[in-house]
């Protein structure tokens, strides 16, 4: 049910994982560093997933995920891990399923500092108060395209994002009433380029590589362990590429894969072994923006691209590779993909 959540909130925005996530798991990723995965909320509007770093004297949190009784269970079960208390909160971007929850953390450790990229900060205090108010319009959004068969385009709805729609508006209900009363708290603290940090015999470095999901997308580091935490930049089985800069999300990723890293914690999904998902999701993203530019070159518009480039690429292997035989994944593949041909078509007509 993602595409719907993401596509509609955010519309500029042999595989065991699914793009539907319906547990909460914990996982160790060495001495002092978990990772939680959360389940996707009622209304199928997915939450991000949020790794806790732990050095001798202080705690580091990277993303602080949607519900707040999602919040309140990471707070409780980081109590459990260590006493040592909550001194960082990093927002790897604005999108509030990674950001929510920074009032729950701030109210439950005094003096919390919470960090993200300049573009970041701007953001959550921009846009992220009205969203969060707004949310419940999205039941009359949905129902006038199931009504009109039409997606926000004008497109003919697919059997998929039909289904989705009545998924979300069943559920949609639970969502807004936890919802109820969510105030955004936004970051007090904002870097444009690199922020160190040392929370006691362990260092971790806050960088920004570039842009790609959004305009301030950041990593956390670990470089003794050869961890990064990448937010959107990188989410699985699927990548999430409904709007942002293809044209800088290549090279950022590229840098990523230049990195000394062993482990990778996506935005979505289970965490990552080497670099070959990286290299994989950026080799696709330039293959698409490579063929745009040719037919955007070739006197096509932006709306005939977003029919005729699909058309020479290697769309049904690609589906294959990050889909595998999951069908939710599938669907949702073919709705990142047409927002990742529109979102390369605006921005390279702009050059």
């Amino acid at each position: 049910m993602r595409l719907l959540a993401l596509a509609a909130l955010f519309p500029f925005a042999a595989l065991a994982d699914s793009s539907n996530t319906t547990a909460r798991t914990l996982t160790s990723l060495g001495e002092g560093i978990w990772e939680i995965r959360h389940p996707d909320a009622p209304d199928g509007f997915p939450q991000g997933n949020t790794t806790v770093i732990a050095g001798d004297k202080a705690v580091l949190v990277v993303d602080s995920c949607l519900l707040p009784s999602s919040t309140r269970a990471d707070i409780e079960q980081i109590r459990k891990w260590t006493p040592k208390p909550v001194a960082w909160l990093v927002n790897t971007h604005w999108h509030f399923d990674h950001t929510a929850g920074n009032g729950a953390y701030a109210a439950a450790f005094p003096g919390l500092q919470i960090v993200a990229h300049e573009h970041t900060k701007k953001m959550i205090e921009s846009f992220n108060p009205g969203a969060i108010v707004r949310y419940p319009a999205r039941q009359q959004r949905f129902e006038k395209m199931l009504e009109t068969g039409k997606d926000q385009d004008g497109r003919p709805l697919s059997d998929a994002l039909r289904a989705d729609l009545k998924k979300s508006l069943a559920g949609l209900g639970p969502m807004v009433a936890e919802m109820k009363g969510l105030t955004q708290l936004p970051p007090n603290v904002s870097f444009d380029h690199e922020l160190n940090l040392d929370l006691g015999n362990r260092e971790v470095q806050v960088r920004f590589l570039g842009r790609g999901n959004t305009g301030g997308d950041t990593v956390v580091w670990l470089p003794r362990e050869k961890l990064l935490v990448a937010g959107d930049l990188l989410d699985h089985p699927v990548p999430y590429l409904f709007g942002g800069f293809p044209v800088d999300l290549v090279r950022t990723l590229r840098g990523i894969a230049d990195m000394d890293i062993d482990k990778i914690v996506p935005g979505h999904g289970e965490v990552l072994s080497g670099k070959g998902y990286v290299t994989k999701v950026a080799a696709m993203v330039a293959s698409v923006n490579a063929e745009v530019e040719k037919e955007l070159n070739s006197g096509l518009t932006k709306e005939q691209v977003l029919d005729a480039a699909p058309k020479n690429l290697p769309v049904a292997t690609w589906r294959a590779q990050f889909a595998a035989e999951d069908k939710d994944s599938a669907d949702f593949f073919e709705e990142s993909f047409a927002g990742l041909v529109k979102a390369s078509a605006n921005q390279i007509a702009i050059r």
